[in-house]
């Protein structure tokens, strides 16, 4: 049997595996780890699946790929498979997420060759069909190589895949007429060598990018692609990675396989994302994304192995004398780190960020927020991001310990420059959806109230004296900080309803200071809170709004604007709605007793109509009768409606028509189209242009209540006297 050529020769973490077979009780056995890669099958021209032991190069495994579908990947690293002869049961489980996608793609890319080839083999009968060897590599065969290259069936893809794997001189030799080809600046063979590269590429052989993408020859391969023959000038790509991209070492890497696969993870993202970008279909730019994922695997695994790299890593970014420039390239490396992390296999990434926390990153973290550098402190709270999408409770378990200075230089990034940033962080944190440890959340939650609420509370009292807009730059960033800090402090009550009643004694007033503002955006965000806060309807919150009368600032901000239509004003009815729809008759009243005079120009409205009536509707159920505060409540307005009522009926016509002011109070409740524009102020109707509008039309608009209903409307208005009965009362 034969060995598979590359599968000694390359040591790669990726391509490392257990193979299981299931036994006949139904268990998992295991038979041993290797290195698995897929090659040509001895004395056949079929593809195999080989696992050679790593470390006596015994067989463990030799599997022939088939067509049938009989494959499934499991859990991102587990490829399984029954054996369509014998019916074993066997699997494959990789130490590296990016393995297992490597030879997953590859399967996949064999299957449908080999589907293809036995549709297309009584139909295709090309001269290549019984291609067995390659021409020489030379100028004069260029020509040829192309056409075998561009022209090969699917049935010939692999086959011709196959042989130039075979020939070891193949590509090197392809690469050196490259080079006299240049220097002869033969520019028609430059244009063939171009389409001979990009058929070679869109050939999609693993092991054939893995080789033509080495370091020994991708410059050369990224060079043929230069010459692209519909371009008119050659193009300089070699050029901008020799000169304009810079390698900065921000600690020595003594590892050559780190070096090596660090700069050719670049150059093939350049070749993919640059050069070949509207070149190679999707198929092959998934495998180019496997070769990056597997090297961002192996320089993670080779560098956490390293036990000496870390500790001098985290010792310069600790030592005083380390300048700002050096701990920028060095802070910029431990994220770039972090996030080639995130390719590993779960539980491989879990161990490393465990390391890494064990070893003071966190700490690093938190020194770095203290740097007056914002792109510093923005890629610190990045590297954090990392962490939290991992698991939050990494983070969290660091913040509960005492004297931790991460979670104050947090709340402090969120009143300044990266709200945003530290907004998201702290939504993780606080999410109570966030995987498990919700002990842990909740110390948060409770550290975060107790102590840094009152830091947020003063900075909106702070930023709430009644002057003039500042429209300065740093005013514009102070109000997209308070837009933060409100946002924050809704996401609090919706992930823990058990804070409303402690937000409500001791925040809301102060965050109601944001009406005081002449931005609109922050008053909308203040009233979002406000409303958020009362998503918890039990009778707690409820006393506490009527016994702060906490909603007057809002009805003041309503009835400096009510007439005109905007956000602002969308979001107080939209509060005022929400206590109407939610039955809380505690505040309903409040809002009737105390705001109705001031309400009473917006009737036209239909909300505030639907406020007036809801209370109403409230007064004649059975409360009424048996509550004597509420009978005290109501005895000035029943007085009132008494006296009108006495009126209106010795004016009642022949007809029975009422002409007396309950008119005017019905026609005010009709909805009048509002067409002001808040700019033009000629066009603002005042309360008084409406009660004189409503009056030209009484002739016309009349209460026509049967005979069998003037009672019952009587003991409404009793209960709920009209406005203009009101001006009719002895007491006006």
């Amino acid at each position: 049997m034969a060995a598979p050529g590359n599968a000694q020769s390359n040591t790669s973490s990726t391509q490392r595996v257990k193979v299981y077979c299931l036994d006949e009780d139904g268990k998992w056995d295991d038979r041993g780890t290797g290195l698995v890669t897929l090659d040509y099958m001895e004395r056949s021209e079929e593809l195999g699946l080989y696992v050679v032991d790593e470390d006596d190069h015994e067989t463990l495994l030799v599997h022939r790929i088939s067509t049938d579908d009989i494959y499934r990947k499991q859990e991102d690293t587990i490829i399984s498979w029954r054996e369509p002869e014998g019916s074993t049961e066997l699997a494959l489980s990789f130490q590296e997420t990016a393995g297992c996608s490597h030879v997953w793609n590859q399967i996949c890319t064999l299957q449908r060759n080999l589907h293809f080839s036995s549709l297309n083999m009584n139909n295709e009968n090309h001269e290549n069909n019984e291609l067995r060897e390659l021409p020489d590599v030379v100028i004069s065969n260029l020509p040829q190589i192309l056409e075998i290259v561009t022209e090969s069936g699917s049935n010939d893809q692999m086959r011709l895949a196959g042989l130039m794997l075979k020939d070891v001189n193949f590509f090197g030799n392809l690469m050196n007429v490259f080079d006299m080809c240049e220097d002869l600046e033969k520019l028609d063979c430059l244009h063939t060598m171009f389409n001979i590269v990009k058929g070679i590429i869109s050939l999609n052989s693993h092991e054939i990018l893995v080789k033509i993408l080495g370091d020994n020859l991708i410059m050369k391969i990224i060079g043929c692609l230069e010459y692209n023959p519909d371009v008119p000038q050659s193009l300089h790509y070699r050029n901008d990675l020799k000169e304009h991209v810079v390698f900065k070492e921000a600690i020595p890497i003594k590892n050559p396989m780190v070096l090596s696969k660090i700069h050719q993870t670049y150059r093939i993202g350049y070749l993919k994302d640059v050069i070949l970008t509207r070149v190679v279909d999707d198929a092959t730019a998934a495998s180019l994304n496997s070769i990056i994922n597997a090297n961002k695997a192996t320089i993670v695994t080779l560098l956490k192995d390293d036990s000496t790299f870390f500790q001098e890593l985290f010792a310069r970014l600790r030592s005083p004398s380390t300048s700002v420039e050096s701990k920028s390239d060095l802070v910029q490396f431990l994220h770039e780190f972090c996030s080639l992390s995130k390719d590993l296999e779960m539980e491989l990434k879990l161990r490393l960020f465990t390391e890494l926390i064990d070893e003071g990153i966190l700490d690093i973290i938190a020194e770095v927020l203290r740097i007056p550098d914002k792109q510093l402190v923005l890629t610190g709270a990045d590297i954090l991001l990392i962490f939290l999408t991992l698991d939050p409770n990494l983070l969290r378990s660091y913040l509960v310990k005492p004297k931790t200075p991460l979670l104050g230089l947090l709340v402090k990034g969120l009143m300044e420059d990266f709200g945003v940033k530290m907004l998201e962080i702290f939504r993780i944190l606080l999410a109570s959806s966030a995987l498990s440890g919700g002990a842990q959340r909740a110390n948060i939650l409770d550290i975060f109230c107790e102590k840094h609420v009152p830091e947020l509370v003063d900075f909106i009292t702070a930023s709430c004296p009644e002057r003039p807009v500042d429209t300065s730059e740093s005013a514009s960033r102070r109000v997209d900080s308070l837009l933060n800090i409100c946002e924050l402090l809704c996401f609090c009550v919706q992930q823990d309803p058990s804070r409303t009643i402690f937000l409500l004694q001791n925040v809301t007033e102060k965050v109601l200071f944001l009406t005081r503002r002449k931005e609109k955006p922050v008053v909308a965000a203040a009233v979002r809170f406000f409303r958020t806060l009362l998503s918890v309807l039990d009778d707690n919150v409820q006393s506490c709004v009527v016994k702060k009368n906490l909603l007057k600032p809002i009805i003041d901000v309503f009835v400096a604007g009510g007439n005109h239509d905007n956000l602002l004003i969308s979001s107080i009815l939209g509060l005022l709605e929400h206590i109407r729809k939610a039955k809380a008759t505690v505040l309903l009243k409040y809002v009737v007793d105390t705001f109705w005079d001031q309400l009473t120009p917006f009737e036209h409205r239909t909300s505030i109509q639907a406020l007036k009536n809801e209370q109403c509707i409230e007064s004649l159920g059975p409360k009424s009768n048996t509550d004597p505060v509420d009978m005290r409540g109501n005895s000035d307005e029943e007085m009132s409606a008494s006296n009108t009522q006495k009126e209106e009926a010795n004016t009642l016509n022949s007809n029975g028509e009422a002409a007396s002011s309950a008119n005017s109070r019905s026609e005010r409740l009709i909805d009048y189209e509002d067409d002001e524009d808040e700019d033009d102020e000629d066009n603002k109707t005042t309360p008084q242009k409406q009660t004189e509008d409503s009056v030209k039309g009484r002739g016309e608009k009349r209460c026509r209540c049967r005979e069998d209903e003037q009672e019952q409307c009587k003991k409404k208005q009793k209960l709920c006297p009209t406005i203009e009965g009101n001006k009719n009362s002895p007491e006006t």
